[in-house]
């Protein structure tokens, strides 16, 4: 735990840093470009799909039947802006923290490395651009089975709040992990560090996803906020990036930290 809460306290005062914030434009205005195009193209026939599905689907009718008894026709307007972002949001998300483990992990490392704590640490570069790539690859897989068997479900308010952050968390600690550790770790040291603080990296995970939630509950928040949410989701891009940077160097103190402490304790140099 004072592992947990020292790591938390220098990511914290490190997103101040000019440079920190500069990073988190890189993968917004990748991801912006990427999704603008993709939204312009798809927002209204989705809307339309969705419409259709939701006054011809047996479900969604019962539901219908539901909302009216208890006085909530209203709400009916907002029902197909609202699953249509329930359907694109996690890929939002997942798009940018893709896109902050390839594009900016590895200099915000070299930004913590010049910390006086971690000059002397030996980089034994275990890890490799195509191991990366791998695990990326394997984790997104793994994280796209896990929404689809969970999405039915999502609808439903309390797990809407649970479920993305618990699927998101265990994703972001599984990249944030490799990559932190491929360039100061050999295999057997990421291999014994991922498995001694199992739990603490995936609360780091969890919390992220949580805090991650936050801009997710503005989207929902306002008829006006789902109806534009084409444009809306450029900011929220931004905030998303900063969330997962500011995940990044959560994990990069964190492990480096615990990296340090296992070399001394095996009596290594560090």
């Amino acid at each position: 735990m004072k592992l947990l809460m020292r790591s938390l306290g220098h990511a914290l005062t490190g997103m101040f840093h000019p440079w920190v914030l500069w990073l988190t434009l890189r993968p917004f205005v990748i991801g912006a470009v990427i999704w603008f195009g993709i939204l312009w193209t798809i927002w209204t026939p989705l809307l339309d799909l969705m419409k259709e599905f939701l006054t011809n689907s047996f479900a969604t009718q019962w539901i219908a039947k539901v909302m009216s008894s208890f006085g909530w026709e209203s709400v009916r307007a907002i029902v197909a802006p609202y699953f249509s972002v329930v359907i694109i949001m996690p890929f939002v998300i997942l798009s940018i923290l893709v896109l902050v483990s390839f594009t900016s992990i590895t200099s915000l490392l070299r930004h913590v490395e010049k910390q006086l704590t971690y000059q002397g640490l030996i980089k034994k570069e275990g890890g490799t651009f195509w191991g990366s790539m791998w695990v990326a690859f394997s984790s997104i897989c793994i994280f796209t089975l896990l929404l689809i068997v969970t999405l039915p479900v999502w609808w439903i308010p309390p797990l809407f709040a649970v479920i993305p952050p618990l699927l998101m968390g265990w994703l972001t600690a599984r990249l944030m992990t490799y990559d932190v550790l491929s360039r100061h770790a050999n295999q057997t040291e990421r291999e014994d560090l991922m498995r001694l603080h199992r739990m603490p990296l995936l609360m780091i995970g969890i919390l992220v996803g949580l805090l991650g939630a936050v801009p997710t509950l503005f989207w929902l928040s306002s008829v006006f906020v789902l109806v534009l949410f084409p444009f809306v989701s450029m900011f929220m891009m931004w905030v998303y990036s900063v969330v997962f940077i500011f995940a990044s160097l959560w994990f990069a103190h964190y492990l480096l930290f615990a990296l340090k402490n296992y070399r001394d304790l095996k009596g290594e140099v560090i």
